[in-house]
């Protein structure tokens, strides 16, 4: 019996450790929609729905969902320029 619940436990943390969430990302939960020009500018194959914009340089971000790991990345137009926008005087 003690095995049974030791290995059912181990188990359970295991897929738990491998779930894939974007809690930790910036703002997740309060990002407001991308204005409609900045998704105008932005080239294919870019997480629109993770993007944001990072107060720290003024530029858009998005989170790139890789094969290992999840990591925030600049948003970029199709000739592959960062979008920035210029910060507020």
């Amino acid at each position: 019996m003690y095995k049974r619940s030791a290995i059912l436990l181990t188990t359970v943390l295991a897929l738990g450790a491998c779930s894939e969430t974007f809690s930790n990302s910036p703002g997740a939960s309060s990002r407001p929609p991308l204005p409609e020009n900045i998704l105008e500018l932005a080239a294919p194959n870019q997480d629109l729905t993770t993007a944001y914009l990072r107060p720290e340089d003024s530029c858009y971000w998005y989170m790139h969902a890789g094969p290992v790991e999840t990591t925030p990345l600049p948003l970029r137009t199709a000739a592959g320029n960062p979008i920035c926008v210029k910060p507020a005087a």
